[in-house]
């Protein structure tokens, strides 16, 4: 496993951007504004900060996603371990995720880039 995204909120998805961008010259690695979504580039690595506008995704918590060989059979592999899980896996444009909390309620999240 490995890190692959840190989410956080925007309440204001511009001004975020701008000191993402502007201020911390973080390169954008896509942007999906039109969906709530601009992520930039922390390093050569995959992972990114992904900030998510508040008003398209209003319970939004700042999360940190795992990369899996497999979310399905990870999410499967976990079931009865007591984890508390938001929902089945789901799909996202580049493969499968699902979320889950820690038992301080911290935000997780698996994530695979299958087809």
């Amino acid at each position: 496993m490995k890190y692959d995204n840190f989410f956080f909120s925007a309440d204001d998805l511009a001004t975020s951007c701008r000191f993402y961008q502007d201020v911390l010259d973080l390169p954008v690695k896509f942007d999906f504004s039109e969906s709530g979504m601009v992520a930039f580039r922390v390093s050569e690595e995959e992972a990114a900060i992904i900030l998510k506008e508040r008003k398209k995704f209003p319970n939004m918590t700042p999360a940190v996603w795992i990369e899996v060989d497999d979310v399905r059979a990870k999410y499967a592999a976990l079931q009865g371990r007591n984890i508390r899980f938001l929902s089945e896996p789901f799909r996202i444009r580049t493969g499968w995720a699902v979320e889950f909390f820690d038992p301080s309620g911290s935000r997780l999240g698996f994530v695979d880039y299958r087809e």
